[in-house]
């Protein structure tokens, strides 16, 4: 009986992603990869640390347990990583007791092609290659700053706390365009005279709403998943918005209205066990205190 992806959420995620690679990367980009190959096999037995994407995959997986019906959370790593050197990442899968056993393993090749193949819902990576295919193909998905913080990745997430940017993440760019083009004013007169009418969606709707329908399974006061919106956007540009929301009927528990303030501090006060935003500035900021990724613009556009 052939196993089937309908009706779950389905996460691919990098092992450089998941896991603290730091070294062995430095070891591929410096000495190449047969060096790094060659590592990989003579540290095989040695215990791979989390990395920025860990505590979401682990508590987006314990999110199973609280369905009798299904499995509801399919996670999959997806690696350039060869099969040969593929043990070690396995073996530590298996120390932290994650419940991963699909796997792409790409030998350097582009990982692209499987990421509509297995019906991808969010992908993870730090390959910006691979990321950008996911955007134009319409899937969310995020370049993990692998360059982070220390987080407390062992400490079970009694709730997960995901953060979104607006323009260009939720949204389409449509409307940040304007403001790149023409300045505040003009931006904040656009916002205002589209004020009832819904802005486009742009690559996390889609997982926004996948969210969404996740916490209306839920009694409010134990819902296992909290949302944020952090945007730069403030009055009069915020009406827009949270009438867009509204028509999407999705949920935003928390939203963030900064008018230019920075948003790592608020972030860090959310306790975002993920954030994305579409400005390297801010992704880069944000991941001194929070796991952050960048998304990146559809192809056709300067980012």
């Amino acid at each position: 009986m052939s196993y089937d992806l309908e009706n779950r959420l389905v996460v691919g995620v990098s092992s450089r992603a998941l896991f603290d690679m730091t070294v062995e990367n430095g070891i591929f980009e410096s000495q190449g990869v047969e060096a790094y190959c060659a590592y990989q096999r003579e540290h095989e037995e040695e215990l791979l640390k989390p990395g920025p994407g860990f505590g979401l995959i682990k508590a987006l997986l314990d999110l199973n347990r609280l369905f009798d019906d299904q499995k509801r959370v399919e996670v999959i790593i997806m690696s350039r990583n060869s099969p040969d050197t593929s043990l070690r990442m396995f073996h530590a899968i298996e120390h932290y007791g994650l419940d991963i056993s699909r796997a792409v393993l790409a030998s350097g090749g582009c990982l692209a092609p499987y990421l509509e193949a297995f019906r991808t819902d969010l992908f993870l990576s730090a390959y910006e290659d691979d990321v950008q295919y996911a955007i134009n193909a319409g899937i969310a998905a995020g370049i993990i700053c692998t360059e982070t913080g220390t987080y407390r990745h062992a400490r079970d997430i009694a709730q997960i706390k995901i953060a979104f940017d607006g323009d260009a993440v939720l949204f389409t760019d449509e409307s940040e365009r304007i403001f790149q083009e023409k300045g505040l004013a003009a931006f904040e007169e656009n916002e205002r005279l589209n004020a009832g009418k819904p802005l486009p969606e742009g690559p996390f709707a889609r997982f926004l709403k996948l969210i969404s329908a996740i916490q209306k399974e839920f009694p409010q006061e134990s819902v296992p998943i909290r949302t944020a919106l952090v945007t730069a956007r403030c009055a009069p540009a915020h009406e827009r918005v949270i009438r867009t929301l509204r028509a999407w009927n999705v949920r935003v528990d928390e939203a963030f209205f900064l008018g230019g303030v920075c948003k790592r501090e608020v972030l860090g006060a959310f306790g975002a066990h993920i954030f994305f935003d579409d400005q390297k500035l801010h992704t880069a900021q944000a991941a001194q205190l929070v796991p952050s990724a960048r998304v990146p613009y559809k192809q056709g556009r300067a980012g």
